[in-house]
């Protein structure tokens, strides 16, 4: 996986699991949380035919698999006894109906309790962890906020079989290719002896580990950190999952001694359609035309930087750097990205966001967010495709029909342009 393939395969979805006083649960809260039940009957029907269809489907991808060198005795202990995983295709198809604000989101990835779990496992593992930085030059505060949202610091680190997950998958056809590539990937994996079928396992997606590795990421960026032969990132010992992340992140780039961002405050009267991430000035620049940061003092010089208003002209600003663009590569979302930054920023004795947020606003719910961007196109302003993702193409339509209307342009897809758009 390379570019904005990530890590996680961020489309899949952006979940996070919750802790709680009384331990850790397996309780995912996604941006993108499940909305459509499907019906039992209509769903037992499903399971008998795809049942059918995917034993027969298995002879013809392990003739490919064994193409691709895979190895007879690795295909006969991974496919044995699989079966189709309708929970993994139920979750699959019943993706991003809702969303959740960005205060919303950091609110639970930045949790007290988050942030205090964060702490202790920083100093649990602190020889490590400060071995793992000194090789990698990426920060223990940042590898361990990854952790902290990929699996609540390794309590949750997923129990579904991957191999059956990422079959089940790559045979339902939505997107056959790209399971099906982590499905080899996996089987390449088996075959190096790095784990056991029994103990390869993650998420409903093929996710794998403390920090939920897709197999071809780990093919490419996971290390034998312990030295004992062997990649383990699924066991109840952290070390190689920690390693690997913080591998990753330097091979894509990390910049060492540089932030990933941090909260500013823009002055009065700031112009808005400067925010966002195409528009790139130095630190200088910025200070130049007002922007402080949170103690009013103008901000270090790291190089080139942007500023994003995630919720909108309303809420908290961000000044983002080049290692922003770096955990990108891990999920491209940039909810997530804020919510690792800012976790490593607690975790390291770091405030809270200081900003306000519009919490009279509500999240776009998916049909909305569809019928903006076809508002949007039909006014003029072409989001570049109608897919209820609010992306770069479909914040610059915004902006340019708030400038129309005389809205601040910040290119934040509130309720309040969807009324306006009507």
């Amino acid at each position: 996986m390379t570019g904005k393939a990530s890590i996680l395969a961020a489309s899949l979805a952006l979940a996070i699991p919750v802790e709680s006083s009384a331990g850790m649960n397996a309780i995912e809260i996604s941006l993108r949380p499940e909305a459509r039940p499907i019906l039992a009957s209509a769903q037992a029907s499903e399971v008998q035919v795809s049942n059918i269809a995917f034993e027969q489907w298995i002879p013809a991808f392990r003739e490919r698999a064994a193409q691709q060198g895979i190895s007879s005795a690795t295909l006969d202990s991974a496919l044995s006894g699989i079966r189709f995983n309708t929970d993994a295709i139920k979750r699959d198809r019943n993706q991003a109906e809702f969303s959740k604000t960005i205060w919303e989101y950091l609110e639970t990835a930045a949790s007290e309790l988050r942030v205090t779990n964060g702490e202790e496992a920083l100093r649990e593992h602190a020889a490590v962890l400060a071995q793992i930085e000194e090789r990698y030059r990426v920060p223990a505060e940042i590898v361990t906020a990854i952790w902290g949202l990929e699996s609540a610091y390794g309590s949750f680190r997923g129990s579904e079989p991957t191999i059956e997950s990422l079959a089940t998958l790559a045979f339902d056809g939505r997107r056959s290719a790209f399971f099906e590539a982590q499905l080899i990937a996996a089987l390449q994996i088996l075959d190096s002896g790095d784990v056991t079928p029994r103990g390869m396992t993650g998420s409903w997606a093929g996710a794998m580990g403390h920090t939920q590795f897709m197999p071809t990421s780990y093919l490419a960026h996971a290390v034998d950190f312990d030295g004992d032969g062997k990649r383990d990132i699924w066991s109840d010992d952290p070390t190689d999952a920690l390693a690997s992340t913080a591998s990753y992140l330097a091979e894509a780039g990390w910049v060492e001694g540089q932030p990933w961002g941090m909260e500013v405050i823009l002055p009065e009267g700031f112009d808005v359609s400067l925010t966002g991430h195409p528009v790139k000035k130095p630190s200088t620049e910025w200070a130049a035309l007002g922007v402080r940061d949170i103690h009013g003092d103008p901000v270090p010089d790291h190089g080139t930087t942007a500023i994003l208003l995630p919720g909108g002209a309303g809420g908290a600003a961000f000044m983002v750097f080049r290692n922003f663009n770096v955990l990108e590569r891990y999920n491209s979302a940039d909810a997530y990205v804020i919510a690792v930054g800012h976790l490593a920023d607690r975790i390291r004795g770091g405030p809270a966001i200081q900003g306000d947020w519009p919490r009279d606003l509500r999240a776009l719910l998916l049909a909305e967010r569809i019928e903006m961007q076809e508002r949007l196109t039909r006014a003029g302003f072409d989001t570049q495709g109608i897919d209820g993702r609010i992306g770069p193409n479909t914040i610059a339509a915004i902006r340019g029909f708030q400038r129309s209307v005389g809205m601040r342009p910040d290119g934040y897809a509130s309720t309040d342009v969807l009324e306006r758009l009507r």
